[in-house]
């Protein structure tokens, strides 16, 4: 690599999966809004274990994470030549390299299924290590056709300390130049007092609507008042579900990369997993630092 990423930069992690090429891809058109240059990272994972590895094996690894790098840049400078592309070949893992080339401002994109794991897994290892452990924010890449619709860009909001989260929504929405969308749920029992969520399945009844206490939108109006900022407070029996029922019809859904400590390490919650897992468009972790955010980063 020439020179560290500039501040804004996208960094994408390239495996020789289609997610990770649709995530590469993507990053192409974001680099494009953004006016930022786009790194290309493999990970060869070779340099903890060089001690017990040929020195053939190595060289063959990082040939073909060479060579890999290589066609995954011409496909993203035949879709957008006008993107400067800067290619990276680590030793470190996967998770560890991303987060190393993103440094302190760098957006790391990952898509939501590797080369590795099982078929049914529905995210991929290093999706969920990068999500889990990234001190920047951190797209994962998911739709049909990784690509996500036009027309808006809604942000899950629970209180005022979700203001750097929807500060960054707003940013995401004035690139693309449509209306973003703060969207508030609260959980409610379903019947009969049962709390279990089932974010995939398709929503069963209407929504009761609440007003949303918050003095984001009046703060984010002062700052961006050339955003339309549409602000919805939602009552649903399932936090997830009605944030993956939002993501339908977005282009990217931003929220807050919260993390629950847990008995090996940091963990994802359990929203914000259910969202990587069932969202119908790429999704946005915006780090939360300090007390009551639930992470140790």
């Amino acid at each position: 690599m020439a020179a560290p990423p500039r501040p804004g930069s996208l960094v994408v992690g390239v495996d020789g999966s289609k997610s990770a090429l649709s995530a590469a891809l993507w990053a192409a058109e974001e680099a494009l809004l953004r006016g930022s240059a786009l790194f290309l990272v493999h990970a060869t994972d070779t340099d903890a274990l060089a001690r017990y590895l040929f020195r053939a094996e190595i060289d063959e690894s990082r040939r073909t994470g060479r060579e890999l790098l290589d066609r995954t840049a011409e496909t993203v400078c035949a879709r957008r030549p006008e993107v400067t592309v800067v290619k990276e070949l680590s030793g470190r893992p996967p998770s560890e390299a991303l987060r190393h080339a993103a440094a302190l401002s760098g957006t790391v994109v990952v898509g939501h299924r590797g080369r590795g794991g099982f078929a049914p897994l529905l995210l991929g290892s290093v999706a969920l290590r990068t999500a889990t452990t990234a001190t920047t924010a951190v797209i994962v890449v998911r739709g049909p056709d990784g690509t996500g619709r036009p027309g808006v860009v809604p942000a899950g909001i629970r209180d005022d300390r979700d203001l750097g989260c929807a500060r960054a929504a707003a940013h995401e929405a004035l690139l693309r130049r449509w209306p973003l969308r703060l969207l508030h749920v609260r959980r409610t029992d379903r019947p009969g007092g049962e709390r279990t969520a089932e974010p995939a399945r398709p929503r069963d009844r209407t929504a009761g609507h609440v007003l949303v206490r918050s003095r984001t939108p009046r703060l984010l109006s002062e700052e961006f008042p050339d955003l339309r900022i549409e602000t919805e407070g939602v009552k649903d029996h399932s936090v997830p579900g009605a944030l993956v029922e939002a993501s339908r019809n977005a282009a990217l859904l931003v929220v807050g990369g919260r993390r629950a400590p847990g008995y090996l390490g940091p963990a994802l919650g359990r929203t914000t997993l259910a969202l990587l897992q069932h969202a119908h468009c790429p999704v946005e972790l915006v780090p939360r630092h300090g007390p009551g955010h639930g992470s140790t980063s």
